[in-house]
């Protein structure tokens, strides 16, 4: 592998493109550390050495920012009103005809759902900014520390104005720093950043861990999160590249005096269809009522059953909730992505057909029968996937942020794996050897 690198790095125009990308990761970790205006960064400080890396409810909003959401800075929004906005334009697709259509239209299409993520996700920025200076004024952000209320020392209008506009400028300027790794850099230049903004809290999480380790004054347990740490990487792996292929034959078709079609091919459908979007929609619906009961402030039974259940990761009823809830989203992400009547219906026009199952109807209710039968291990895995960091809480004491939880390790692994495949491609079309041998 660092064989590749070196020959990817000899190739000009690709040394260019993985330059320009290691460029913007290095703007992007700056901005993170840079404060708005208006905060008092030593009670920032002060607050997060007492934390202790502990980001209770924004843990992972905090994460999805490299850790810039605690600290407040130019970039505490990071990437995650984009990924919003994103899903929630996914999920009008299925219901708004004009947006269905536009994403039949082609590339044309997509550039107007483009546009309009961008539109929502500026709108979403304004939201999350205006709740992230409510929150941090209010004490909320730090609930331990007694400065917490003054990390936001004044309450003028002007300044919050400031902040919100600051860090919703931060959002977009990311936007653009990812669209630019897209058309000049290596890969997707969103993932890569939601990859560099995740990896960038494991040093300190590890360390963290270590210093609160008991034996050996705490290098085994850094060691044995580490080996955990790989075999859940090599799992995932395995989990994510597997796939079932649907065998599809196309009939031959005589045009004029030549022969077109004969050839065959398959549907690859993924045993985890769904990526890593049922674990967002989990751990973000798990988050409002204990929001909820935190902002409102009341001492009802509810407010009390949700401060006892909901707040705790290591909780009996938020685990089984959890998990619950990544099963459920599992099935219905599938269910809006892959429309198995779209895809036997277009095997029907150009002449495709599955070997013993008749085109049409029959093939749509095949597939939809393969899916569900693979979907659902795969929710399965996604859900014990994500219980990792409830167990690390029990036998490592480790904090929200385990470095090797399960929706940072499925970020990494599948962005990983898809930069890798954009680097090998490159390579394979000058005549290289593969990436990966």
């Amino acid at each position: 592998m660092l064989t590749a690198f070196a020959r990817a790095f000899k190739t000009p125009d690709l040394r260019k493109k993985l330059l320009f990308t290691l460029g913007i990761v290095v703007l992007y970790r700056i901005g993170a550390h840079v404060p708005v205006p208006g905060v008092n960064y030593a009670n920032v400080e002060t607050c997060m050495k007492q934390a202790g890396g502990n980001s209770g409810l924004f843990a992972l909003v905090n994460m999805f920012s490299g850790g810039a959401l605690l600290q407040i800075t130019i970039f505490a929004l990071g990437i995650m009103p984009y990924i919003t906005a994103s899903i929630i334009l996914q999920l009008l697709t299925v219901v708004i005809p004009r947006l269905e259509a536009l994403k039949k239209e082609g590339q044309s299409g997509q550039a107007k759902i483009t546009q309009y993520t961008r539109y929502l996700t500026v709108a979403l920025a304004i939201l999350q900014g205006t709740g992230l200076v409510a929150t941090a004024r209010s004490g909320a952000l730090f609930q331990s520390c007694p400065v917490a209320s003054e990390i936001v020392p004044s309450d003028s209008v002007f300044t919050t104005i400031t902040m919100v506009i600051t860090m919703t400028a931060g959002t977009a300027l990311i936007m653009w720093l990812g669209e630019m790794v897209t058309d000049r850099g290596i890969g997707n230049g969103m993932s890569i950043l939601m990859f560099i903004s995740i990896a960038a809290g494991f040093p300190g999480a590890l360390w963290q861990i270590k210093l609160q380790g008991k034996l050996a004054d705490g290098w085994i347990e850094f060691f044995a999160v580490i080996a955990v740490g790989l075999a859940m990487v090599a799992l995932v792996v395995f989990v994510e590249q597997a796939q079932r292929r649907i065998p599809v034959q196309y009939a031959k078709r005589m045009i004029g005096r030549r022969s077109y079609g004969g050839t065959s091919t398959y549907i690859p459908l993924k045993v985890n269809q769904a990526g890593v979007i049922p674990v967002i929609f989990a751990s973000s619906l798990l988050y409002i009522p204990a929001l909820v009961a935190q902002f409102s402030g009341s001492k009802a039974a509810w407010a009390t059953w949700v401060a006892t259940n909901f707040t705790k990761g290591n909780h009996p009823v938020y685990i089984v909730t959890y998990f619950l809830l990544i099963v459920f989203f599992a099935f219905f992400y599938v269910a809006i992505s892959f429309n198995p009547e779209e895809v036997a219906d277009n095997m029907k026009k150009y002449g495709g057909f599955i070997p013993g199952i008749r085109a049409g109807r029959p093939t749509a209710e095949y597939l939809s029968y393969v899916l569900n039968r693979i979907t659902w291990p795969g929710s399965l895995y996604l859900g014990l996937i994500a219980l990792v960091p409830t167990v690390a809480l029990v036998l490592f004491n480790a904090n929200q942020n385990f470095p090797f939880g399960g929706t940072s390790i499925l970020i990494i692994v599948g962005v990983g794996l898809e930069t890798v495949k954009q680097i090998e491609s490159q390579l394979q079309q000058r005549n290289y050897e593969g990436f990966l041998r």
